[in-house]
This record gives C-alpha cells, sequence and structure tokens, in this order.
C-alpha cells in the first residue's frame, strides 16, 4: 500500500513538473519486450551468442548483483539487464542501440551493462585459472599430446587486439595499433579444449605482445617453476 502511494505522489509531481515547464521532456514508459520467451533457440543464439541454458545458468549466479529491492518505477529485471548485455557485447553497437533494444533510456543501459560485466567479471576464479596442483596438469598435458604430440605443454598462448573507441586524451595514440585503429592488445592462454586458462586484458593496442607477457604474472609463474616442467607454446611474437 505504501509503495502504491509513493509511486502515485511520484506520478503527481511529474504532471506537476510538467506542467509549470512545457517544454519539459514527458515521462514515458517504453515497452519492453521479453526476448527470453519469444525467440526460439536458433533467432535466441543469433541475436546474443549464448543458447538459452546458458544464459540461465549465468543468470543465476549473478542474480543477486542485479536485484531491485522493489518493483517500484517499473524496474528493469535481472534477466532483462543481462539481455540488454549480452546484446550490446554480441552486436558491438552503441549504448542507444541496446538501449531501444531492450526498451529503456540510453542512460539506464550504460548503468546496466557496466553493473552486469563487473558482475560477470567477478566469476573469473571460477573459470578462468591455471591448473593448481600435478594432477590437473597432467591431465592438461595428455589432452595436448594426444592432439598434437606436442610434449609437456600445459598452454597455448597468444595476444588479440579487441577494437574500442578512441579513449581521448592526450594519451589516446598509445591505444593505436599497427593496422591503423584503436584497440586493447589482449594476451589469452587456453588449453587443449579451448577453455581460457589465464587472460590479461589491461595493454593498449601499441603494447607488443612480448612486453605483455614479459610483464605479466604469468611469466613470474613460470619462472618460479610453479607449473613444474610443464611448458606453454606461443608464437615469435
Amino acid at each position: 500500500m505504501d509503495d502504491f502511494i509513493n509511486e502515485a505522489f511520484e506520478v503527481e509531481e511529474i504532471e506537476v513538473i510538467n506542467d509549470i515547464n512545457p517544454d519539459r521532456r514527458q515521462y514515458t514508459i517504453n515497452e519492453r519486450i521479453n526476448h527470453f520467451e519469444i525467440w526460439d533457440d536458433l533467432e535466441f543464439f543469433r541475436r546474443f551468442r549464448l543458447k538459452k541454458g546458458t544464459v540461465e545458468r549465468l543468470l543465476q549466479q549473478i542474480e543477486h548483483d542485479l536485484i531491485h529491492p522493489t518493483n517500484r518505477n517499473h524496474c528493469v529485471t535481472p534477466m532483462a539487464q543481462l539481455l540488454l548485455t549480452l546484446r550490446f557485447f554480441a552486436s558491438g553497437s552503441l549504448y542507444i542501440v541496446a538501449a531501444d533494444f531492450a526498451g529503456v533510456s540510453k542512460a539506464t543501459a550504460g548503468k546496466i551493462i557496466t553493473k552486469v560485466a563487473n558482475a560477470i567479471a567477478s566469476l573469473r576464479p571460477q573459470y578462468i585459472a591455471l591448473p593448481n596442483n600435478e594432477a590437473e596438469r597432467n591431465i592438461v598435458i595428455d589432452n595436448f599430446y594426444r592432439i598434437a604430440r606436442f610434449p609437456r605443454t600445459v598452454g597455448a598462448i597468444d595476444c588479440t587486439h579487441i577494437r574500442i573507441q578512441s579513449p581521448g586524451g592526450n594519451f589516446a595514440e598509445n591505444y593505436r595499433n599497427r593496422k591503423g585503429y584503436f584497440s586493447l592488445n589482449v594476451q589469452a592462454v587456453c588449453d587443449a579444449q579451448l577453455k581460457f586458462i589465464d587472460i590479461v586484458a589491461r595493454w593498449s593496442g601499441a603494447s607488443h605482445d612480448s612486453n605483455i607477457f614479459d610483464n605479466s604474472r604469468l611469466r613470474a609463474r613460470c619462472e618460479n617453476q610453479e607449473l613444474g616442467n610443464a611448458v606453454i607454446i606461443g608464437d615469435s611474437g
């Protein structure tokens, strides 16, 4: 009852403000489509690059970070927040495109994407980790050997450029890579099953692959023999 009364007062206040200033943008509520329900599995995957089952499992792990304490002011549900963010990642579009897709404002979309991205990133320790003991290393080594007869191999390393908009400022050109566009140079290591086991995503596009590795914790762990006699394969870069 209290929530209903408070919401009524808020609507009344908005109407009063609009009467005082007719040029003020009208308070509107955009239609929000339930994308999880309306698309079949194939069309859903085409739009979000993940299967429905994967999205449901991901939501279960981060929902506590996305849920609102009340349903006032037509709050965006955790599922809608997650799908908005996945659509933004899958399409590489602007905030306003993702906002229109989800039926929210551009400002709201920006806040949601930041919040969901942080929630997903907090899961990294559960899924992205080097083998912690000899038994785990031996499993990875055996998998590599069965595929390509590489001995003692625990991972394959390489760097890739992730395109970004110019960050602006005095150091913007540090992010322009050798191909001419702005990017982050991301170092990644995967196992024989193509699962990421280590990622470094904080270097500008102008950084050389070898410089990223030389300053990474991964190199320190190798030098400290935390991986035993295992090796990581990579190209000459």
